[in-house]
């Protein structure tokens, strides 16, 4: 991120609060979706986490320190959106259906499927903790930071995180009462 940029913001500068706002919004806004599973409830994360960092931008101590701080109000906004929303609703996509599926793509349409599937069990701090390390790379002690938590917390989340994914997706391959049967 341009410091720079962060610094005249921090200013007051409108016109570099929205350069930086549409440098990081796509970012923001993909962390809050793989966190939260749903399109709307990240949209409204976001939006609260441009929210925060307009009004809290002026007490940034580290203007080099920028991407984990808006990160720690994006995470943040996602924990008020899912507490906020104990709903569950499917988040559809059309496909299209004029290409032939190729019989690996059904092979990773299942896997992907399983895998989100197993993702949506997992509460929303071993989500944040998977997302946060994984998808962004970011390493562990610069999770902590974001999350506002001790490396540690972080660890035991991360192992906790993975081996409830991996229980789950043990679980979905294991065969049903009812398929062993046959």
């Amino acid at each position: 991120m341009d410091t720079q940029l962060v610094v005249r913001a921090q200013s007051g500068d409108q016109q570099a609060f929205a350069s930086l706002a549409m440098a990081v919004g796509d970012r923001l806004h993909a962390v809050a979706h793989r966190i939260l599973r749903d399109t709307d409830l990240a949209e409204d994360a976001t939006q609260q986490a441009l929210l925060s960092v307009w009004r809290d931008l002026p007490q940034l101590r580290d203007p080099a320190r920028f991407d984990a701080w808006s990160y720690r109000l994006l995470v943040r906004a996602c924990y008020a959106e899912a507490r906020r929303t104990h709903r569950w609703a499917p988040n559809l996509r059309l496909l299209p259906t004029d290409e032939p599926m190729a019989s690996d793509s059904l092979g990773a349409v299942v896997d992907r499927d399983q895998l989100e599937r197993g993702f949506r069990r997992l509460s929303i701090d071993h989500r944040a903790v998977v997302v946060l390390h994984h998808y962004l790379d970011l390493p562990l002690p610069e999770v902590a930071e974001a999350l506002g938590v001790p490396e540690g917390t972080v660890r035991s989340r991360l192992h906790h995180a993975m081996r409830g994914l991996r229980a789950a997706l043990d679980a979905d391959a294991r065969p049903t009462a009812r398929e062993a049967a046959q």
